[in-house]
């Protein structure tokens, strides 16, 4: 086998993204407006495409493109996810769509050129290559954020996005100039061999910026501020998309630079994380008992939920890193589950996006009232659900490295968070009846069945992930 034969084969999942890209683009110009009804279901078919590819394809570990991309179980693993979820943001995005009279057809091309960016972003073995695929996935996230082009608020949150998005990169490009300058190299790898021993105080510098960078993008305390804004701005299937793949693509990529460019001075990038854990984990859980729009509320969830996440990394092992897959990929069952539930939220053909519109759901659907209810329990960490088993891996985890401070701090917050949690179950079960909701589409039905199934019967047979969260981690080390 060649080297580009070789290298195309470890790169497969990424040709098979390019491509459909490529096709939707000819597609769209060709047929026009015509392009509207077949371009999702296209962009559904080509994300499908790539996780068969990547589940029946190669499983073994390889740096390729002169040691900018390398594909690994952990890459794998994540980008398995992270393909389900921009699939599953599509699928759910459709009905909205329609309803809301915006042109579909750029909004699945834009999706599948977000999910490419996350795939380079997740294999990245570089500095050069981290940057060029964040950009990929940001730049399109900027405009999906504003899609809904005749809306006051989206146009608002892409805005302020955008803003904030390009202050992050100058700080994330700032941090890898300074690690390049002082490690002579921007493969991660040489980055690993060059920065032995005590680090300088340039170096730490650079850890700083570079990490304040990813920060943002997994929307961590303290660069979190676009966070609340744009998830409530932008129409809600965007923020479903954003509350799920990219996420979990920021949440790999620093997983990944921590572990393989930063092993030798783990104590200096060990602190950095435990501090942005314990404030996301503080502000996720206080800041949302006072909101009263669920997409806002989810959105300080989702700042506290890194935060726990980050609890597994700080430990700095391998347990830790497989407590964090684990987490994350439990994490995107129950935000697609939450999120499936708020689409639905519709009353009169008009979205609702209040809290006190699932009052007395239990009333008027009993289905979706346990199902939402299911998720908040799940999202609070009560057992046995799944919720449960992702807040006890990485509290374990941190355990077992001994930092018993940091794993009080996050029960604690866990308890804190279930206040606005339970809330929801509270007016869901008790308050008198809201409006009742129009008829349930027949997506949002089955990812909500689904991702109910998944929360509360995973502790029956938790094994497979356990195990793939085991290997991935593994390939790290």
């Amino acid at each position: 086998m060649t080297s580009l034969s070789f290298a195309l084969a470890h790169s497969l999942p990424e040709v098979v993204l390019g491509a459909g890209i490529v096709l939707l683009v000819l597609v769209g110009a060709i047929r026009g407006r015509k392009s509207d009804g077949p371009m999702t279901e296209l962009a559904v078919g080509v994300l499908a495409l790539a996780i068969v590819v990547i589940l029946l394809g190669s499983k073994t570990n390889a740096v390729i493109y002169n040691h900018a991309f390398v594909d690994d179980g952990f890459g794998r693993f994540m980008k398995v996810f992270c393909y389900a979820g921009s699939l599953v943001s599509l699928l759910m995005a459709q009905d909205f769509l329609t309803r809301a009279k915006i042109d579909k057809f750029e909004f699945p091309i834009l999706v599948l050129i977000a999910t490419l960016g996350m795939s380079m972003v997740i294999s990245a073995s570089s500095l050069i290559m981290l940057y060029l695929g964040m950009e990929l996935m940001s730049l399109a996230l900027y405009v999906v954020a504003a899609f809904y082009r005749d809306d006051r608020r989206s146009l608002e949150a892409g805005l302020k996005y955008f803003v904030l998005g390009i202050l992050a990169s100058g700080i994330l490009v700032y941090g890898a100039s300074l690690i390049y300058g002082f490690a002579g190299t921007v493969s991660f790898i040489g980055i690993a061999a060059a920065l032995k021993g005590t680090p300088n105080l340039g170096v730490i510098f650079g850890l700083v910026f570079l990490f304040a960078g990813l920060a943002f993008k997994m929307s961590a305390v303290p660069f979190h501020m676009w966070t609340p804004d744009v998830y409530e701005g932008a129409p809600t299937p965007v923020t479903t998309f954003f509350a799920s793949a990219p996420k979990l693509a920021a949440v790999a990529i620093t997983v990944r630079v921590a572990i393989t460019a930063f092993p030798g001075i783990t104590l200096q990038w060990q602190q950095i994380i435990i501090f942005i854990s314990i404030l996301s984990m503080a502000l996720g859980s206080f800041a949302a008992i006072g909101q009263t729009n669920i997409k806002r509320m989810m959105a300080y969830s989702s700042i506290g939920h890194v935060g726990f996440a980050l609890v597994g990394l700080a430990a700095g092992t391998q347990q830790g890193v497989a407590s964090v897959l684990i987490y994350l990929g439990i994490y995107m069952v129950m935000v697609l589950g939450t999120f499936a539930v708020i689409l639905s939220m519709r009353v009169n053909g008009k979205a609702v996006e209040l809290i006190a519109d699932l009052s007395g759901l239990a009333h008027t659907n009993k289905a979706m009232a346990f199902l939402m209810s299911m998720m908040m329990f799940s999202l609070t960490g009560i057992p046995p659900l799944a919720g449960f088993f992702a807040k006890f891996y990485v509290f374990n985890a941190a355990v077992h490295a001994h930092l018993y401070g940091l794993a009080v701090i996050g029960f604690l917050m866990s308890v804190v968070g279930a206040v606005y949690y339970l809330r929801i179950v509270k007016i869901i079960y008790f308050d008198e009846a809201a409006a009742p909701f129009d008829k349930t589409m027949p997506v949002m039905r089955a990812v909500q069945a689904i991702s109910g199934i998944l929360v509360i019967f995973l502790f029956a047979y938790p094994a497979p992930l356990v195990d793939a969260a085991n290997l991935a981690a593994k390939s790290l080390f």
